[in-house]
């Protein structure tokens, strides 16, 4: 019995294989080429720096380019090296993740394993956009440095900042930006600020308190002044200084939550970094008559002269703004990395004193930077991971964007910790046996954690016309303790200053009531008497309320313009 179904089974079988087409039953393997199977993968995942004049060692958009560069194509991409994407997977969801499937590694793989074929040249897909496109569309206006910078061939790292006019009449909402260095060899990184009029005041008071240059004043992004006690200027470079305080982990203090501010960030290069772009209803405002102020990092690594003309795309939203983009910085400047240390551990943290939405984020470290981890710790002291990066690469810096938002309830605390190789091990240490600091230049260190969040966008506030003669009764001294309230009048506003603080700008609602409108929430109050006479002046910022009297008498009405 056993052999007869054996039998019938061996029977069936044998009929099966003879009744199937002769390409199923003899099928040679497949041949993969180049045009046909491998440069569709190519140009949509590597053509964005692997094109000619890029960044890139070598163009992947001919197979002529391509062919020597077989092999370690195929290495770097089976090792999941390329493309660059340094995130664990087991956090967070990212609509910009560049890993290859493994269905398209392996394709890459038969490719050079059988040879490395070019194929029908009509098999090539259609090429990328060129390089001269933007990764975000045709924007709306292009910002350019007002003139070429050139570089000397030799020297140390530079720090320089370039005042760029927006021009802009009325604010506008930014729904995405783009960065473009105009010579990659030598833009090391960039940071593009946002100077906004109270800001242009503020540097241009200070110029002619200093008797500086007040036709380009220097902007309050810059630290000239050396105010602070444990930096120091090296060339055009701050530093930490070596025998200022340390601190590896402020985050150990629970009330400790002030390692993050925006200074009015825009955006952000470095080599690898995607364009910024928001979802819909979210933008980033910028206020009429602003400027730009590009921080731009150069690094003289060429050896020869080089020319520097760096612009920003800016592409206005074109759908209503409910929401607001910041970007913070959550900074730790006090950290100290011994000689030799291979594993060097340090923190940063914010509270979170709003309900905000995370949209994204940038791990940032220099050349001896390991890795970069960040944590939300929830007001009910659950912990949970936003984002883990085990193999942190300065020479590849990505912008981490959020498939959906992430809502982050108010108390809530933003911790980011960074890992450190000061060791020979990293083969990119410029000096295992230095100790190293904060600082600006590629041989300090940095840890910074860049985060984009949303808030509700603040409901408009109508500036109200009023006449010159009614503003010159608010003019005047007002007493504040040991201070004094100065306001003044310059044109259709008011401007008020504290003693060693800067001059703002204040908005009228009302011939009574005022505004600043960089900060959020605020109100300036005229109190009068029954005669209808000023004689206090209250405000209130940020929750923080003040009273002041007026000192003397009521200024007579003018009207002058």
């Amino acid at each position: 019995m056993r052999k007869t179904s054996l039998l019938i089974v061996a029977l069936f079988v044998t009929a099966f294989l003879f009744t199937l087409p002769a390409s199923q039953a003899n099928s040679p393997a497949k041949t993969v080429t180049y045009t046909k199977d491998v440069a569709p993968i190519l140009f949509k995942n590597c053509a964005q720096c692997h094109r000619p004049d890029d960044i890139a060692p070598f163009s992947v958009l001919s197979f002529k380019d391509v062919r020597p560069w077989a092999k370690s194509i195929k290495e770097q991409v089976v090792k999941r090296e390329m493309p660059p994407w340094h995130a664990d997977p087991h956090y967070g969801k990212f609509e910009n993740e560049a890993r290859l499937s493994q269905t398209d590694i392996d394709t890459i793989a038969a490719w050079v394993d059988s040879g490395a074929k070019e194929g029908n040249a009509k098999d090539l897909p259609r090429m990328p956009n060129a390089a001269t496109d933007w990764e975000i569309g045709k924007p709306d206006v292009v910002l350019t440095m007002p003139k070429e910078y050139e570089l000397p061939a030799k020297g140390a790292d530079d720090y320089l900042y370039f005042r760029v006019p927006t021009g802009f009449t009325e604010d506008k909402w930014i729904q995405a930006s783009e960065f473009r260095p105009g010579n990659r060899k030598v833009v090391h990184h960039a940071v593009v600020f946002l100077e906004t009029p109270l800001m242009y005041r503020m540097a241009l008071d200070n110029a002619k308190k200093n008797g500086w240059d007040t036709k380009d004043p220097i902007s309050v992004f810059q630290s000239e002044d050396g105010n602070d006690p444990d930096m120091y200027r090296d060339g055009t470079v701050s530093r930490v200084k070596m025998d200022a305080p340390v601190n590896n982990d402020p985050c150990a203090n629970k009330n400790f939550g002030n390692g993050g501010g925006s200074m009015g960030l825009l955006s952000a290069y470095a080599p690898g970094r995607n364009a910024d772009t928001y979802p819909a209803g979210m933008a980033k405002r910028i206020p009429a008559g602003s400027n730009l102020i590009f921080q731009m990092h150069y690094a003289k690594t060429t050896g020869k002269p080089e020319k520097d003309r760096t612009s920003m795309a800016l592409s206005f939203a074109k759908e209503p703004v409910t929401k607001s983009v910041q970007t913070m910085l959550i900074v730790n400047e006090m950290f100290l990395i011994p000689a030799g240390a291979e594993n060097h551990q340090a923190n940063a943290c914010v509270n979170f004193r709003n309900d905000v939405e995370l949209v994204n984020y940038m791990p940032h470290m220099h050349v001896r930077g390991k890795a970069m981890k960040y944590e939300l710790i929830h007001p009910d002291g659950k912990t949970e991971t936003l984002i883990d990066v085990p193999r942190y690469n300065f020479n590849w810096q990505t912008l981490y964007k959020l498939q959906a938002p992430l809502n982050v309830a108010k108390g809530s605390r933003l911790k980011v910790t960074g890992w450190f190789d000061n060791s020979a091990k990293n083969k990119l240490n410029p000096d295992p046996t230095k100790v190293v600091r904060f600082g600006e230049p590629t041989y300090d260190e940095m840890l910074v954690g860049f985060v984009d969040f949303a808030r509700p966008r603040p409901a408009e506030r109508v500036i109200a016309k009023v006449a010159p003669e009614k503003l010159d009764l608010l003019v005047g001294d007002y007493s504040l303790g040991l201070g004094k309230f100065k306001v003044e009048r310059e044109g259709a506003m008011l401007w008020l200053s504290l003693p060693g603080q800067p001059t703002f700008p204040a908005y009228p609602e009302s011939e009574t009531r005022f505004f600043v409108r960089e900060i959020e929430g605020s109100v300036i109050t005229f109190v009068k008497n029954e005669q209808g006479e000023v004689i206090e002046l209250q405000a209130e910022f940020q929750g923080r309320k003040l009273t002041a009297k007026r000192a003397g008498k009521q200024a007579t009405a003018s009207g002058n313009q």
